[in-house]
């Protein structure tokens, strides 16, 4: 499978058979979306699911299914949207999305918790905006490391938790040319050889 990095927490997966696009937020390049075969979004914060343009693409392309939580139907459910939950698996584009997580991480006590679904796709973790570690093995993982709930540390353990062959940073949009070069450096220290950043627009296989 192939994966390209369109900024922030936007990846889009080529299986061989289709495009699965996850997270195309406000933050993200808008060419995500271009010959996308199934969107998934994580959780409904602006830098994960940008409406307007998603609305857009669904005028374009009418029969494209997205797929995200619950608390999404409210605003996207006029969309083909289908909700799902942790312990789903959804076929699409040749392989099978499993669903993961329930709840965005802790920003701060005093701010509401939402809904935060993580997808697992043939072997590739995208979190979202959790930590949660799944209970089957995964091959690549897509690792936030900069956000307002997140410590540097948090996400060095998550990473050692996962223990994936293959660590990519994603949530870093916040970050200066400078600020990257941080988790560039921690990352291949603390977790080892499987971490290497993918340049937005990059493709690699995973």
């Amino acid at each position: 499978m192939r994966l390209t990095k369109f900024g922030h927490s936007c990846v889009r997966l080529d299986t061989g058979q289709g495009f699965i696009v996850i997270d195309p937020g406000a933050y993200s390049d808008p060419a995500a979306l271009d010959g996308a075969d199934a969107v998934f979004i994580t959780h409904e914060h602006a830098d994960h699911v940008d409406e307007a343009r998603l609305r857009d693409f669904h005028a374009a392309r009418p029969d494209v299914p997205v797929f995200g939580p619950e608390a999404l139907a409210a605003t996207l459910g006029d969309l083909t949207f289908t909700c799902v939950s942790p312990g789903d698996a959804i076929p699409v584009a040749g392989t099978e999305v499993k669903v993961f997580g329930g709840r965005h991480a802790v920003i701060h006590p005093d701010l509401p918790l939402v809904a935060n679904v993580c997808y697992l796709v043939d072997g590739v973790y995208h979190p979202g905006d959790s930590l949660t570690v799944p209970d089957m093995p995964v091959r690549t993982l897509l690792v936030p490391v900069a956000a307002p709930w997140l410590k540097l540390s948090e996400a060095i353990d998550f990473a050692r938790a996962v223990d994936a062959p293959a660590v990519h940073p994603i949530h870093d949009a916040i970050l200066s040319d400078i600020g990257l070069g941080l988790p560039d450096r921690l990352f291949p220290l603390l977790v080892g050889g499987s971490y290497r950043r993918i340049a937005n627009g990059e493709t690699a296989t995973v």
